[in-house]
């Protein structure tokens, strides 16, 4: 697919421009205010793509093997998302009219803050924040009898601190029966630290080195009320070594995997992180870090890109204090400040 830039004073009139040139067909991509470098061009530019004339010559068109037929279903459905997150950024006739200038400063505030520009621009034009995401705090697959949690993330994100958290304060507070299994193999004395946690607790420990061992403890503690799973920290090169675990998760009709991501992370670093661990297929995501930033616009960003909604929110080391079930208002607060919080969340909640 071909990707071409339209510059003009409305979103609206750089569509009609694209529309002419490239025809009805053409797929809108992106929209957005434009840059500093490029608003001498106009004060929009909207991306379109448009596909290339076939090949005349079949015998010189790639084979089968340039892309795989789940590359390309990953592509197609990440490209259905982002229509949709458009349209809904889109949807409005005032969207299309120059903006006040109080809302030129809202919009440009919440972009500081790493929102997404046209979610931003929506917002700014009287969109509720709480629209754009979800939250969903519950433990466990929708409608199992037991909760089955495996938390999933890059290296340094927190899980096992973040795993003993939810286990004290839903396994040890609720007084319900509660295990905890470590897969986490890789790092040198993991399993130690994850046991001597547990035993202050009181909470049982099993540490599981194949993913066959790990899914004969799941059915081994099937009495347990709540079963929680640590996994490794893999890093880009270690993927591959986590590919059978990856498969036993994704695969398992019980675990319901969270994606533990900084709130920290680079919004760029953090889009990677999330391709990457799209073999664990992941249900929500959990963000840890929440003290250690000030701009948290990645964070709504990547659940409305993904439409996987957000659990829960961790801050500092205090167990089991430093963790909070992810509210709309709590969230919409963190991006946009108090002023404009309660009526962002409050239309979506």
């Amino acid at each position: 697919m071909k990707l071409k830039s339209y510059f003009s004073g409305s979103v609206e009139a750089a569509m009609e421009l694209a529309r002419k040139e490239l025809g009805e067909d053409a797929l809108l991509v992106h929209a957005r205010p434009a840059t500093p470098e490029t608003r001498h061009l106009g004060a929009y530019e909207v991306v379109f793509g448009c596909h290339p004339p076939l090949n005349p010559h079949p015998a010189a068109a790639p084979g089968p093997e340039a892309a795989g037929p789940d590359h390309l279903r990953r592509d197609l459905a990440e490209m259905k998302r982002e229509i949709e997150r458009l349209s809904k950024c889109l949807s409005g006739a005032r969207l299309f009219a120059e903006p006040a200038r109080e809302e030129s400063e809202l919009c440009a505030r919440l972009m500081a803050n790493e929102l997404d520009p046209m979610i931003a621009q929506a917002v700014a034009r009287g969109a509720s924040l709480g629209e754009f995401f979800e939250v969903d705090a519950t433990l466990g697959r929708r409608g199992a009898n037991r909760a089955v949690v495996a938390l999933v993330g890059p290296p340094g994100a927190g899980k096992t601190t973040t795993l003993v958290k939810l286990a004290a304060r839903y396994g040890l507070a609720s007084r319900k029966p509660a295990q905890i299994l470590s897969a986490d193999v890789f790092r040198i004395a993991a399993a130690d630290q994850l046991r001597s946690l547990a035993a202050i607790l009181g909470i049982g420990c099993d540490v599981v080195e194949t993913p066959v061992a790990l899914a004969q403890a799941i059915e081994e503690h099937r009495h347990k009320d709540f079963v929680f799973i640590d996994t490794p920290g893999l890093g880009r090169d270690d993927m591959e070594d986590g590919a059978d675990l990856a498969r036993l998760i994704a695969s398992h009709p019980e675990v319901d995997t969270h994606l533990v991501l900084p709130a920290s992370m680079k919004p760029a670093d953090m889009a990677r992180v999330i391709e990457r661990y799209e073999i664990f297929q992941p249900k929500k995501f959990l963000f840890t870090r929440i003290d250690e930033t000030a701009s948290f616009g990645a964070i709504l960003n990547e659940a409305s890109r993904r439409e996987r909604p957000i659990s829960f929110l961790a801050t500092g080391q205090q167990i089991p204090d430093d963790l909070e079930a992810a509210a709309k208002e709590k969230i919409c607060g963190l991006i946009a400040g108090p002023a404009i919080s309660t009526r962002s969340a409050g239309a979506a909640a």
